[in-house]
């Protein structure tokens, strides 16, 4: 017997200061049964830095042709890709390829410094592709604080995302490894 996805609902309040972006979202997201919380709250995550009307979570673990999160063109054109986790390098230049900006947000601890080391030289041509990496112990963090009905806000104010679930508040600054941090 195939296993179902769980569903998570999260509240999200965002005051984007940077980008002058305000509003609430009441998200559904979908827990396929072999993503971890990590995954789960890097995509939340993602959604919470380039929040827009038009950014939708892709299909996720089950279609390897859609990113974790994206925004299309009216005309279909796909003008944001946003991956999480340590995508290989193919699946990268394929979407800088696709798409106007891309994004990834990465997250495993010192995973992460292996997984750039040995694909950054050959991702430089590409200007189009942005690579914030999240500290482990704010992944951790973030991951506890999963469940499956979630209300948190958000400020984001000069490059620095506080995240706050009832009592606890965890501030959150993403490491630039490659291109720029706010995307248009």
């Amino acid at each position: 017997m195939a296993l179902t996805a769980t569903i998570h609902k999260a509240e999200l309040s965002i005051s984007d200061m940077d980008r002058h972006y305000y509003a609430t979202h009441a998200l559904t997201l979908a827990r396929h049964p072999s993503e971890t919380e990590e995954r789960l709250m890097a995509r939340l995550l993602a959604f919470t830095l380039y929040a827009d009307e038009r950014l939708e979570f892709g299909k996720g673990l089950s279609d390897t042709d859609e990113p974790a999160l994206w925004r299309k063109a009216y005309t279909d054109e796909i003008e944001l890709w946003i991956d999480v986790g340590l995508p290989d390098e193919t699946r990268l230049r394929k979407a800088c390829n696709q798409s106007r900006h891309v994004v990834v947000l990465a997250y495993g601890g010192h995973a992460v410094d292996v997984w750039w080391s040995k694909i950054a030289s050959t991702l430089t041509r590409h200007d189009n592709l942005s690579v914030l990496a999240i500290d482990h112990a704010d992944m951790q963090q973030l991951a506890a604080l999963c469940g499956r009905s979630m209300r948190l806000q958000c400020l984001i104010q000069d490059g620095e995302l506080q995240l706050i679930a009832g009592d606890l508040t965890l501030p959150i600054r993403p490491a630039i490894r490659k291109g720029e941090y706010a995307v248009a």
